[in-house]
């Protein structure tokens, strides 16, 4: 029996019963599991939506941040089920990663039981929520049948020229003993763990998304449905610049040259020293034999250990040492020492930059340091006012041959211009963008379809011979160590071409790569032909509505992008977006701090759905705060949502003799309850709109209110017309509940006999003669012709609008100094003024 009776009096029944969540909430979950109620239909002429929260890392227990994500992407599921779409709504895990390993390790298991143990936990979790999940779309990254299609997509990604492998500087966490991409450093620290990052020269596996740097750029502009914010951010970071390459030449050898890139050509006359990184493969050629030689070499190996970040960081110490070599400015042939210097960047530009300390703030104070000239080629107002500071600022030229008196804005075009077309340079397009470092030094990942032959050299697995599969029977003793390469069953292995003996690739791919198409197979998790069903992926996608963490801007959603790119251009997906629409929400934050467990400051979602409901949960996540806003947890706000379900449980059990009746449709307003009646819809009109813009939390409020003005409806009295309207009213509350709180209202649902479950109904429309306005435009006429629009109170005297026609300064212009013959009212609509 789900319910306990309690007796006592409440309204007109003597007997009600308690509102009792855990038994309702049960019911209902296993009644959705066992009739597939989210079980996506495809059928071609049906309108789809696809929405889709970014899936899980399946850590072992969720916390309240997860419930708000979720029950985000719920709300909106089920509304659009309501409306007539057709909805896919899937749920999977993020399930390689460097937790499970090393998790695995301090506790002395295997990753893989751990993560799927973690997986039964977290999926047992969701499903008590209640959430609308097409449960046999579930996917798991670390999973076989997941990962040889990525393994595929890499062979025909490495054929394609799009995948790589050279020697490169990379940033390393020695914490976690890996790899990381730059977009993964942040504030010059692991984005995991907050270990500082330093450099490291590795040989390492890259995919080439800045093939797709100008593409990736461009579509920002027509991403409208994403926030502003992120398409910044990812204009930022693809970093794109128009400029100008020149060739100086090193003094004192043949054809020795160094390359820099600069989007400043008018400054070149200007320039006093060059700046090379350490990591430039001329830093030896260029101290070789020379005093500086050893000085240099220090120099390059302390730079070696320190991260790209820590040495570019605003405010940071810029240091340097001279080469004992020299470049001649090809433009007027003056020779300017070669230093190398620590906030240059090997992977950007060139690696070598020209430096004019009279009009850059970080060359200028370099010179300083190290007494380097300071030459001025641009001025605001007086060549001779004095330099204290690099000027950045536009001027007029000085000390730049036949551009002298020339605006720099304009002398930028034209000394590009020259460079050109003498052979000194070129003009160039550059881009911050970097590509995709993808190589792992860990075991949990997904391995990389590539052997090593003596003979063939880099041979990548046939495709009949996949998965790679990622053996089992791994011994993980320390934190950092890699064991593939130890397990000799693995790595050896047969060219696929020669029939020689070979290596296997004993790196994993960043787990980035999983989560940069994942969205794609959950439109066909069953394919086992091609790994995606292009007429289904071509049904399904775009994303209608993707839900996601800030966080993520220029790592996982850059990365989907370009994924989705090179899979349009494999020819597995159409169109050029994952994502049509992207939201941001903001964070859990308790006691003045995200909430996590580091912390200590995380609630279990397990215990405030068995205090209070899952309904309860959900309800108040979503009514606290603006979804996009960081939530602020509140244990009184979860009480008051429990509290308002529980008066509209209490009052829908109550009035179950008049609610579970038949009565013919409401007809007009000439009754007692047309106020309410009229209020309902003007609820069902602002919850309708708030939905369709996620302003959830106020649609909660304007549903909290209607159930207020329920609550002042005296039942005893009522005749049959108004008990239709109380019965109306009622359905209208629960159909509008149902996507926050699904439970409760599928169960009163059904006690009132209403058929179908709720989860199945159809959203309401307004009734719009049901509305009763408050207010009504009157239209002021001065002759016949329109001088003004009055807004009043529907039913105003007559007497009170006349006073405010004459009033307006408008109608005034019209009537002044003229002589009123007549005045003509028609109540609620016009009043005609004839002069």
């Amino acid at each position: 029996m789900l319910y306990k009776q309690c007796f006592g009096t409440f309204f007109n029944i003597g007997v009600t019963m308690d509102y009792i969540p855990s038994e309702i909430e049960k019911k209902w979950q296993k009644t959705w599991d066992k009739n597939k109620t989210f079980k996506a239909s495809e059928e071609p002429s049906g309108k789809k939506y696809y929405c889709l929260e970014m899936f899980p890392y399946p850590s072992g227990k969720l916390h309240m941040g997860h419930v708000r994500n979720y029950s985000i992407g719920d709300i909106i599921s089920r509304y659009k089920r309501m409306r007539g779409y057709n909805v896919l709504h899937p749920i999977g895990w993020d399930s390689f990663g460097l937790p499970a390993e090393n998790a695995a390790i301090k506790h002395g298991v295997h990753p893989a039981g751990w993560t799927w143990k973690n997986i039964e936990e977290m999926r047992r979790q969701l499903k008590t929520l209640g959430l609308s999940y097409d449960w046999d779309r579930e996917i798991a990254t670390c999973h076989p049948d997941y990962y040889r299609w990525e393994q595929l997509f890499f062979i025909k990604m490495f054929d394609k020229g799009l995948v790589y492998k050279k020697s490169s500087t990379v940033n390393w966490c020695a914490d976690c003993n890996t790899v990381l991409a730059n977009e993964q450093v942040v504030d010059g620290k692991c984005w995991r763990c907050s270990n500082v990052v330093t450099s490291k020269e590795l040989e390492q596996w890259f995919f080439r998304i800045t093939e797709y740097a100008q593409e990736l750029l461009d579509g920002c502009e027509k991403l409208t449905g994403w926030p502003e914010r992120v398409t910044t951010m990812q204009k930022n970071w693809i970093g794109r610049s128009t400029g100008v390459e020149v060739r100086f030449p090193v003094d004192g050898t043949k054809d020795g040259f160094i390359e820099i890139y600069t989007t400043r050509p008018d400054t070149i006359f200007g320039v006093t020293f060059m700046s090379i990184a350490p990591e430039h493969p001329m830093v030896r050629e260029l101290c070789k034999g020379k005093k500086q030689e050893k000085e240099v070499l220090e120099f390059v190996q302390r730079m070696r250990r320190t991260s790209k970040i820590e040495r570019t960081a605003e405010g940071g110490v810029k240091e340097g040492v001279f080469t004992g070599a020299y470049a001649i400015n090809p433009l007027n042939n003056e020779k300017v020492p070669v230093y190398v210097a620590n906030f240059v960047l090997l992977d950007y530009g060139t690696g070598a930059v020209m430096a004019v300390p009279a009009h850059d703030t970080r060359d200028f104070d370099f010179a300083k340091k190290y007494s380097i000239p300071v030459k001025r080629v641009i001025y605001k107002d007086s060549p001779d006012e004095p330099l204290e500071q690099a000027y950045t600022e536009p001027g007029t030229m000085i000390n730049s041959g036949n551009f002298n008196n020339m605006n720099s804005d304009n002398a930028i075009d034209a000394i590009s211009d020259f460079i050109e077309s003498n052979a000194l340079g070129k003009k160039t397009v550059n881009y911050r963008l970097k590509d995709w470092g993808i190589s792992r030094q860990r075991y949990w990942g997904c391995p990389i379809p590539v052997i090593y032959c003596d003979k063939c050299g880099i041979v990548t697995v046939p495709e009949e011979k996949l998965p790679v599969l990622l053996p089992e029977d791994a011994r993980l003793e320390v934190i950092g160590d890699n064991p593939l390469s130890k397990i000799e069953s693995f790595v050896n292995t047969k060219c696929h071409k020669c029939g020689g003996n070979a290596k296997r690739e004993t790196e994993t791919m960043d787990t980035f790569v999983e989560s940069s198409w994942y969205y794609a197979r959950y439109a066909c998790p069953d394919d086992n032909v091609n790994g995606l069903d292009k007429k289904r992926t071509d049904y399904w996608l775009p994303v209608d509505q993707y839900i996601g963490g800030i966080e993520h801007a220029v790592m996982h959603l850059l990365y989907v992008r370009f994924f989705h790119k090179v899979l349009r251009d494999l020819g597995y997906l159409s169109g050029n977006e994952p994502a049509q629409n992207l939201l941001t929400q903001g964070m859990v934050v308790k006691d003045g701090f995200k909430m996590s467990k580091s912390k200590g400051n995380t609630v279990d979602p397990d215990y405030i759905i068995d205090r209070y409901g899952s309904d309860t949960a959900r309800l108040f996540s979503l009514f606290a705060a603006p979804p996009e806003r960081d939530l602020d947890w509140n244990d009184k706000g979860v009480e008051g949502c429990y509290r308002f379900l529980s008066r509209v449980w209490r009052f829908v059990d109550a009035n179950r003799d008049i609610l579970n009746k038949k009565y013919p449709p409401v007809k007009g307003n000439e009754h007692k309850l047309r106020d309410l009646r009229s209020l309902a819809y003007k609820t069902l009109e602002k919850v309708t709109a708030d939905i369709e813009v996620f302003h959830f939390n106020t649609a909660v409020a304007a549903m909290m209110e209607l159930t207020n003005e329920i609550y002042r409806v005296e039942t005893a009295s009522l005749g049959d017309t108004e008990k239709a309207v109380l019965c109306e009213v009622t359905e209208l509350l629960m159909l509008m509940l149902a996507p926050y709180s699904p439970h409760i209202c599928s169960e009163l649902w059904e006690l009132l006999e209403k058929g179908r479950d709720i989860s199945c109904a159809l959203w309401p429309e307004v009734i719009r003669e049901a509305i009763i306005e408050d207010t009504v435009t009157v239209v002021v006429q001065v002759n016949g012709k329109l001088r003004s629009k009055l807004v009043v109170g529907i039913d105003t005297d007559e007497q009170a609008i006349r006073e405010l026609a004459f009033n307006d300064a408008n109608v005034r212009k019209f009537t002044a100094n003229s002589q009123v013959k007549k005045v003509i009212y028609v109540k609620n609509r016009l009043l005609n003024i004839v002069v």
